[in-house]
């Protein structure tokens, strides 16, 4: 019995060449018209005005510390642990006080909308002093204020910290992440709520995170036709109003739910962003080129330097010198002329620069070179 795979039927060479040309043609005229939209909800390109985080800030102390605390150089913790047991009735002497296992932290915490009485969120711990650790210490309770002052959330528990140091008395030792810096997970209990109410709000504000007037009008658009009437419109690039539909006076937040799950193709501007301290380009996908004529090469010089002895003639008066050595090299790239033609894609654009093998920073001189004869059309940032 033959147990071998049965053989495929074999396709004449002329059938098999007109079926590639044909897969071939297929792919070109699908391609414009095969690519994906790349939507985006609009509750990731945009807001309501009112729904947004508010940050807060205290000042507390951090105890337990096995030794890493401050050191005797600040005086301000133990001006808060004076103060701390002085609440607690204990009169300490704030001269007296020279502890190394307390550290003055900073602890800072964003306090989410809607978030009521009870709610527990995240703090950030992050040290004051010159504390070298923050490891195994645990913060007392630290009241959380707002820019206006009032407390809005108290603080306290673990600190954990994602990394340590450990070192001998010679002064040499081992450093792991930032130990200095830590987080206590629902660390904070919210005491105070700000107020927000959608009841009797007849007219909501959308405020997007990038402004610009295209997207504004598509997120327009796409919000009267989920809601088959003009009840929207674009106050400017950054803005739109959104008038409550009739059938909605007191379903406001089933139509918020909505509107914020629909997806929009936000626009951007060309833009060309450098970072010359590390040599990063980043080009947008609207970045397009005039006709312009590019030649790119690399000078390199090269100068060496070696001691040469030097021994005087016999029997001469003269003495054994070192002297310097100095070789140059000049060395220039051959990088051959080249044509971007108008209108060039991103995708363009890269290949061809990478034809002609220029580095990142090659990139960026290129860059500002095409800018500076106006050839480069989209704005070019360096940051």
């Amino acid at each position: 019995m033959n147990l071998d795979r049965p053989s495929r039927p074999k396709i004449p060479g002329q059938a098999a060449r007109v079926l590639l040309w044909g897969f071939i043609v297929l792919i070109v005229l699908a391609g414009p018209w095969a690519r994906p939209g790349w939507a985006i909800r609009l509750k990731d390109i945009a807001s309501f005005k009112g729904v947004r985080p508010n940050q807060l800030i205290g000042n507390g102390l951090v105890v337990g510390l096995n030794g890493t605390g401050d050191g005797t150089n600040v005086d301000f913790n133990t001006q808060e642990l004076a103060n701390f047991l002085a609440q607690l009735g204990i009169n300490a002497s704030r001269d007296k006080l020279k502890v190394k296992n307390i550290a003055a932290v900073a602890v800072t915490a964003v306090l989410p909308p809607f978030a009521r009485v009870g709610s527990r969120i995240d703090v950030l711990v992050s040290s004051l002093g010159d504390a070298k650790s923050l490891q195994g210490g645990t913060l007392l309770l630290t009241p959380l204020k707002g820019v206006d002052g009032q407390v809005y959330a108290l603080a306290q528990g673990p600190v954990s910290v994602g990394g340590f140091t450990a070192g001998g008395a010679a002064g040499g030792g081992v450093t792991k992440n930032h130990p200095t810096a830590g987080r206590i997970a629902n660390g904070a209990t919210v005491e105070r709520e700000i107020p927000f109410d959608f009841a009797g709000k007849d007219e909501f504000i959308l405020s997007l995170h990038d402004s610009d007037f295209t997207t504004s009008q598509r997120i327009v658009k796409a919000i009267n036709h989920h809601l088959r009437g003009s009840y929207s419109h674009s106050r400017d690039g950054g803005t739109v109003a959104i008038k409550l539909p009739p059938g909605y006076k007191d379903r406001a937040i089933p139509l918020l739910a909505s509107l914020e799950n629909l997806e929009i193709t936000p626009d951007a501007a060309a833009k060309v962003v450098i970072d010359e301290r590390n040599g990063t380009v980043v080009m947008g996908a609207n970045v397009r080129l005039s006709t312009v004529a590019i030649a790119h090469g690399n000078l390199m010089v090269q100068i060496k330097e070696r001691p040469r002895v030097s021994q005087p003639l016999p029997f001469s008066e003269g003495e054994t010198v070192v002297v310097p050595d100095t070789s140059v090299t000049i060395k220039e790239g051959e990088n051959h002329l080249m044509v971007l033609p108008e209108g060039v894609s991103i995708g363009q654009v890269v290949r061809a620069l990478n034809a002609i093998g220029v580095t990142p920073r090659d990139l960026i001189a290129i860059l500002q070179a095409i800018k500076a004869a106006g050839a480069l059309q989209a704005e070019l940032e360096i940051i």
